[in-house]
């Protein structure tokens, strides 16, 4: 049976342990009030995985959509980004409904259908030319303000070789040859 003094000592050092990571969001925050870099947003909750066999690209009622949740994070998301200065300078979606939703409700400028931050899961689109057509957007990057990406889990895994969860950014900073991970941000609904 634990002691009070282990308990103690595991809620201290969990405790303890929220400090780097929240260092590291700060460091991103501050990283993004620069500007010049690119947020890869994965779409807000949507619940379920894929979309269904009839899917249609124009036809959001045969495709997963945005939970209450995920549209309340998605106006979270937008309103933490204004309340630390980010400025974003183009929003690119994906042309998928949640993608699309997201974006627009984040309310940070004008948003732009992408085909290039489309979906491939289960072969929906081709991985390698999406992808590569993402990568070029980056690396062309030179701010002066941030450009904000908002496409799928399967894309940004592709892009960064790690997952994300639904609403998560990664944000990374473009160079000659690609781009190198700044950091990642969570910013939770209100």
């Amino acid at each position: 049976m634990p002691t009070l003094r282990h308990l103690t000592l595991t809620l201290l050092l969990g405790v303890l342990g929220m400090f780097p990571i929240a260092q590291a969001n700060e460091t991103t925050w501050q990283a993004l009030q620069k500007g010049g870099l690119v947020i890869l947003m994965r779409h807000s909750l949507a619940p379920g995985i894929g979309d269904s066999p009839g899917f249609v690209l124009e036809a959001c009622e045969t495709q997963r959509n945005l939970s209450s949740e995920g549209r309340a994070h998605a106006l979270a998301a937008g309103q933490a980004l204004r309340e630390r200065g980010v400025v974003i300078d183009v929003v690119y979606s994906s042309q998928w409904c949640r993608a699309l939703e997201t974006a627009e409700l984040m309310a940070l400028e004008a948003v732009v259908p992408a085909p290039w931050l489309n979906s491939f899961f289960r072969g929906r689109g081709d991985q390698v030319a999406i992808t590569q057509a993402a990568r070029e957007r980056i690396a062309g990057w030179q701010g002066p303000g941030n450009i904000l990406l908002v496409t799928h889990q399967v894309n940004i895994t592709a892009l960064t070789g790690g997952g994300v969860s639904s609403g998560e950014m990664v944000v990374v900073r473009p160079q000659e040859e690609g781009f190198t991970v700044v950091g990642r941000l969570s910013v939770p609904s209100r």
